[in-house]
């Protein structure tokens, strides 16, 4: 089953919010900060470290509570139940994080320019966040163990570059020194500090990373509330101290006002040289990298439970088999990033750009801190309304003084937002209605955990000797659990075959067959044995029976007729004769192919075999593009059609759906079969030839393969008609070049079944897992397989 599992301790907990909030902020705020309100900064820092640490509290108290990916978005949907409020805020926290990182990237790119690139190389503005952007991304696709220690490595060196400058100014004007002329930096600008306090916040968002991925932090109640509050009071410290160092640069205000977001390479030069500037460089990019890398986890987390909760696509949702992390949310956020960069940094910059809008970093700043002061308002809210309406709950951790604390949290937001740059908030607002509007034309999706029911527990038959089956258990389990252990020969009369058991079914090979016509079930159920044991040695077959049911209705109207249904396919499939073990459960579901891949993913299925799409066709389209394993489509099988599995037919081709086919063919012909390809040269329209070397070399090289090689009308005539007279099934890849839906006229797929149930030849559809790779392959096949009949 592709799950998370929990890897992050302590250490990355608090590294998540140090990191993010030791970034773009300290490093690129700090020198506006000082050329406007001087040692005042320190005052912005610590009020808008005051307001951070209000919501923090509310933070803590929600995350000794619920110990899911999430942060704020999971906080409101525990609390309340309009739709549209918790798309909100889900949003607007997913485009907050994602603006907040490329804030940081984009100020990296500015370091670059500055200080790295050669200047005169004519590198756009943006294109080095975009590049970092996209290769955060794939480090986060792959897994949050390694992100995660990756986040405590750089991390630990930026504090390390910040003490050096912080020492280094010290040691430059001499500790006495330093503080008389921090002292005497004071000014009494209330709206410049308000401002500052304002823009700054940004920087201590990053407690909010640590709440939003508590569902990858090992006992996350503890270890949540204690990194939030240790990392915040730890960059508070850092950054009063690097405030007195940049005030008493010996650089003027007017030219630190100047550099703006760089500003504090110059003073690190002035401070300690060509090394001091080189390393506080290093510095400012690790910070910036490590910052959006934990921001980049953030948003991943608010997407998928976005995705399970159905206010965004269900693959935001979807575990990645080998990755172990919610790809698909993943990548969404690395695009959201990238467009953000390439918006505010390369098409309407501060300066020039494209017409008369122009934004850059401090438009950018403001989007990204409306985003996050809004929701973080609700979830202050949320924790005034949650108080009352589950006053009982258990509470590990409380909030003093509530409402009253929440209450300061929410006016104190409110008021930050009212500072920030106007601009920021315009596209701010126009971007949440947009997605507000559009989420509302859509009506959302039903949430996962409603979309299924199972109504029958697994009856757990053995094989037996003579083909028949017995009930194990004698009744119904809930899924995932095992039936008591009782004797599969009571009546004596049958012998059970030794196995492991179906209760040891972690590491066998496993074979989903969905059900849909309770009398197609014998043979699709005996064809998927004898398929899975050409594949491994003592397989287990899971048999399901999934009843749909609509909209608004309730489960319980139809939980009797799926029990019935249930305990027929019980009954058919007791005479068939099965050679392997198998399980018969059934399911309520309000999305058919929702169930069946849901199923697969969660009990590890290597394959699922399923009737050919003769209705519902929808189903079949969701199963083949969403099903985390391969999957088999039968067409035209009866039960004699079994014996004659010693002969089997495969059209030469190519493709993913193809080389994966070849594969279970050679399984077969090891076991005895006789494997003939077939290569058709169409005469007309009808398909393109495939080269057949390409299927022949994919076989063991010691595999016996007779090779026809046929010319016909279509490609589908003369694989039917080849098949046919070969006698036995005949094998095909899935269509590579559109889906495997009845209304795709012309697809090789559909020609072969058509022309097959004329001929009674039985077919086998093999379609495999696409990956992005793939399916970028599969959409450029048409223009390759056009320039192939061109071109000759």
């Amino acid at each position: 089953m592709a799950e998370h599992t929990r890897t992050l301790g302590f250490r990355v907990a608090f590294a998540l919010g140090l990191g993010t909030m030791i970034a773009a902020g300290i490093f690129s705020l700090s020198g506006t900060a000082v050329a406007v309100v001087g040692s005042s900064a320190v005052i912005s820092f610590v009020l808008a470290a005051v307001i951070a640490g209000i919501t923090a509290a509310s933070y803590s108290e929600f995350a000794s509570i619920y110990s899911e990916n999430g942060g704020g978005y999971l906080f409101s949907s525990r609390t309340f139940e309009d739709d549209r409020l918790l798309f909100a805020v889900g949003a607007s926290l997913f485009m907050g994080y994602c603006a907040t990182t490329a804030f940081y990237l984009a100020t990296m790119g500015e370091w670059f320019h500055q200080f790295i690139i050669p200047h005169g190389i004519p590198i756009p503005h943006g294109a080095v966040a975009i590049t970092t952007a996209v290769l955060l991304g794939y480090l986060n696709a792959q897994g949050t163990e390694e992100s995660g220690t990756f986040q405590v490595i750089v991390t630990a060196a930026k504090v390390a570059v910040l003490l050096v400058f912080i020492g280094g100014a010290f040691a430059f004007q001499g500790p006495t020194e330093a503080v008389g002329t921090f002292a005497g930096e004071f000014k009494t600008n209330a709206g410049g500090i308000v401002s500052i306090a304002a823009v700054a916040f940004i920087t201590f968002f990053g407690f909010s990373a640590i709440a939003a991925s508590a569902g990858e932090i090992i006992d996350p109640r503890r270890v949540v509330p204690k990194a939030i509050g240790a990392s915040i009071l730890t960059v508070t410290i850092l950054y009063i101290f690097v405030i007195v160092a940049m005030v008493n640069s010996p650089i003027p205000a007017e030219v630190v006002a100047r550099q703006g977001e760089t500003a504090m390479g110059k003073v690190a030069a002035a401070f300690l040289g060509s090394f001091g500037k080189w390393l506080i460089v290093a510095g400012a990019v690790f910070s910036m990298v490590s910052a959006s890398n934990a921001s980049i986890l953030a948003a991943s987390g608010i997407g998928s439970l976005m995705g399970r909760q159905g206010q965004a696509p269900r693959r935001f949702n979807r575990i990645h088999p080998e990755y172990g992390t919610p790809f698909w949310s993943v990548v969404t956020v690395t695009g959201t990033i990238s467009v953000l960069i390439l918006v505010f940094m390369s098409l309407f910059p501060a300066e020039g750009g494209l017409g008369l809008l122009h934004l850059g970093l401090d438009a950018l700043t403001g989007f990204a801190n409306l985003n996050l002061l809004a929701p973080l308002a609700v979830v202050n809210v949320a924790l005034i309304v949650s108080r009352r309406r589950f006053p009982d709950m258990d509470r590990p951790l409380e909030v003093p003084l509530t409402p009253w604390v929440p209450i300061v949290g929410i006016l104190a937001n409110l008021a930050l937002i009212t500072n920030l740059p106007p601009r920021g908030i315009v596209i701010g607002l126009g971007v949440e209605l947009a997605l507000v509007g559009g989420y509302l034309a859509w009506g959302g999706a039903p949430d996962v955990e409603e979309l299924t029911k199972e109504a029958v527990g697994r009856h757990q038959p053995v094989r037996t000797s003579g083909g028949e089956s017995v009930n194990r258990g004698g009744g119904s389990v809930a899924q995932g659990s095992e039936p008591e252990e009782t004797d599969p020969t009571e009546s004596g009369e049958t012998e059970a075959v030794e196995s492991e058991g179906v209760s040891d079914t972690e590491d066998r090979y496993r074979v989903l067959v969905p059900v849909a016509r309770i009398e197609r079930a014998p043979v699709h159920v005996a064809l998927a044995a004898a398929l899975a044991n050409a594949r491994a040695e003592n397989p287990i077959l899971q048999v399901v029976n999934v009843t749909h049911i609509p909209e608004q209705t309730p489960y319980e109207m139809v939980q009797e007729d799926a029990e019935k249904r249930a305990d027929r396919l019980v009954e058919r499939l007791e005479s068939a004769d099965v050679d392997a073990e198998y399980t018969v459960e059934g399911h309520i579901s309000r999305d058919i192919g929702f169930d069946i891949n849901k199923t697969a993913r969660e009990d590890d299925a290597e394959l699922i075999l399923m009737g050919y799409p003769e209705e519902h066709y929808e189903v079949t389209e969701t199963v083949e593009y969403d099903a985390p394993c391969d999957v088999v489509f039968v067409q035209g099988f009866e039960v004699e059609d079994l014996d004659d599995m010693e002969t089997v037919t495969i059209g030469a081709g190519g493709g993913p759906h193809h080389d994966s086919m070849v594969a279970l063919v050679s399984a077969l012909g090891e076991r005895g079969a006789n494997v003939h390809v077939a290569t058709v040269t169409p005469r007309g329209g009808g398909g393109t030839a495939e080269d057949v070397q390409r299927t022949l070399d994919a076989f063991p090289a010691d595999l016996p393969v007779e090779v026809h090689e046929v010319e016909a009308d279509t490609v589908a005539e003369g694989l039917v008609t080849t098949a046919a007279e070969n006698g036995g099934p005949l094998f095909i890849g899935a269509s590579r070049t559109r889906l495997l839906r009845r209304w795709v006229l012309g697809s090789t797929p559909d020609r072969v079944i058509d022309r097959a149930d004329d001929l009674g030849v039985p077919v086998v559809v093999y379609a495999k897992p696409t990956g992005l790779r793939d399916r970028v392959s599969e959409t450029l096949f048409p223009v390759s397989r056009y320039v192939r009949k061109v071109f000759g």
